[in-house]
């Protein structure tokens, strides 16, 4: 298991609850740091995985299922090939297309 730090960039908050905060905590198993900056939510991850994918698609899924609304809009890492596939996959961008192709 490799170490992991990534961000995830949120939609659905308007301000950081103590509601939120907690279903987050519980919905990712606590390996978040959830913050607020010019009026965007981020979650900011340091996750043992195999893979940076795997860490960040698992992180995703345990977000948007936490019942809270929010929705993941973009991810950031240090690893820019792997996060730029994710961001194409949260577009509903696929392989051989891209934004603004008709």
């Amino acid at each position: 298991m490799n170490d992991h730090r990534f961000t995830l960039i949120l939609s659905g908050v308007s301000e950081i609850t103590p509601e939120l905060a907690d279903a987050l905590y519980v919905a990712t198993g606590g390996d978040i740091e959830l913050n607020m900056r010019d009026g965007v939510a981020f979650l900011e991850f340091d996750r043992a995985f195999s893979s940076l994918h795997d860490a960040v698609t698992s992180a995703i899924s345990q977000v948007e299922g936490a019942g809270v609304g929010v929705r993941v809009v973009r991810v950031e890492s240090q690893d820019a090939n792997t996060i730029a596939k994710i961001n194409a996959d949260l577009l509903g961008l696929t392989a051989g297309t891209s934004a603004g192709q008709d």
